[in-house]
């Protein structure tokens, strides 16, 4: 049955896909004459070169990790939309341990990356400790934490770190001891290969250990999990921790490897994109990586359709909205789904 239920998904997001396109064509044809040329540059765009290739990949590492780190509190059921903040904070812990410690040569860019994670786990730690303590709502106040870290973070780099020589609120360059190494002549992120490793042990974590089992079972069931001798709130509790030393994480991988210095003027979207991603990936680690990518193909095809035919990229939005309606919306295919239940109930009779 599992075999069968499996199958059944993958035909679900097929057409999920396909609807979503066929209602992204039908905007192109309200918005311009030529709707195969645009079509054609949507779809194959990022494919088109060996450097449009490479953006399509660049673009898919932050929303990996953003993907992940969500994908790990939403399996627990909680609702911590707090990852956009932690991204942030951690961009901003990359940034201190890069400039403060370039005395450390070869052990400076895994300082560098470690302390973007603790920065985001720290981030993390005060829903987290309202939620253990007093059942403040984690949606409300990861929410909040998300502008805090934005309106803290530009005001101590503003204040603190900015090279005026730069001409922009930036902060100073990197030593490249702290630089994350760029591959090919287009500058692919190496991040990307630290991104697949990482949802590659996520997901051993979550449905092969202890502990992923408690997480899962949390999810599941909170009641039961606490009949079952599962600490509820300490496992939420570490969950959020981990999810924000994930996010974290991504904004020290993204400022070292694509910027070299914290650049960030206004929040840059990746811990919300996060949301999309996991949504699409069921909140399954291994399939994070497959939606990430889906979702960094179509932001990059917008923007070389927009660049080549004239449109706006804002297409993509309404693709993407349209999917994730259609991905949540559980009576699509309900109907053989139940049957294919009710089929081996009776074989087990």
């Amino acid at each position: 049955m599992k075999r069968s239920l499996a199958l059944l998904e993958l035909v679900r997001m097929a057409l999920t896909i396909l609807i979503a396109l066929l209602i992204g064509y039908i905007f192109l044809l309200f918005s311009t004459e030529d709707v195969g040329e645009a079509f054609k540059w949507f779809l194959y765009g990022p494919l088109s070169t060996q450097r449009r290739f490479v953006e399509f990949l660049n673009t898919s590492v932050p929303l990996i990790m953003t993907g992940l780190a969500l994908s790990l509190v939403f399996q627990a059921r909680v609702f911590n939309i707090g990852a956009e903040g932690c991204l942030f904070f951690g961009g901003f812990g990359a940034m201190l341990a890069a400039l403060e410690f370039p005395q450390l040569s070869v052990l400076h860019l895994i300082v560098t990356l470690l302390t973007a994670a603790l920065f985001g786990a720290i981030w993390a730690f005060v829903p987290a400790i309202l939620k253990a303590k007093w059942k403040a709502s984690e949606l409300v106040s990861s929410l909040m934490m998300n502008y805090i870290a934005y309106l803290l973070v530009l005001f101590l780099v503003n204040n603190y770190f900015r090279d005026k020589a730069a001409g922009a609120l930036v902060s100073y360059r990197f030593p490249q001891t702290a630089w994350l190494a760029t591959l090919t002549r287009y500058r692919l992120n190496s991040g990307f290969f630290i991104a697949v490793s990482i949802a590659i042990l996520i997901g051993f974590l979550l449905y092969f250990t202890k502990y992923g089992y408690e997480i899962r079972v949390v999810g599941a069931n909170k009641k039961f999990g606490f009949y079952t001798g599962i600490n509820v709130v300490l496992t939420t509790f570490w969950v959020q921790l981990l999810s924000g030393a994930l996010a974290g994480l991504a904004g020290g991988i993204e400022l070292t490897a694509m910027y070299r210095r914290f650049v960030w003027q206004s929040l840059p979207g990746f811990g919300f994109d996060g949301i999309i991603v996991a949504i699409l990936a069921r909140n399954n680690p291994f399939l994070v990586i497959p939606s990430a990518l889906f979702i960094a193909y179509l932001r990059v095809g917008a923007n070389i359709m927009s660049r080549m035919t004239g449109l706006a990229p804002e297409v993509v939005i309404v693709i993407q909205s349209v999917m994730i309606l259609l991905v949540t919306a559980e009576a699509l295919l309900e109907r053989f789904k139940k049957r294919i239940v009710e089929r081996e109930a009776m074989k087990g009779e």
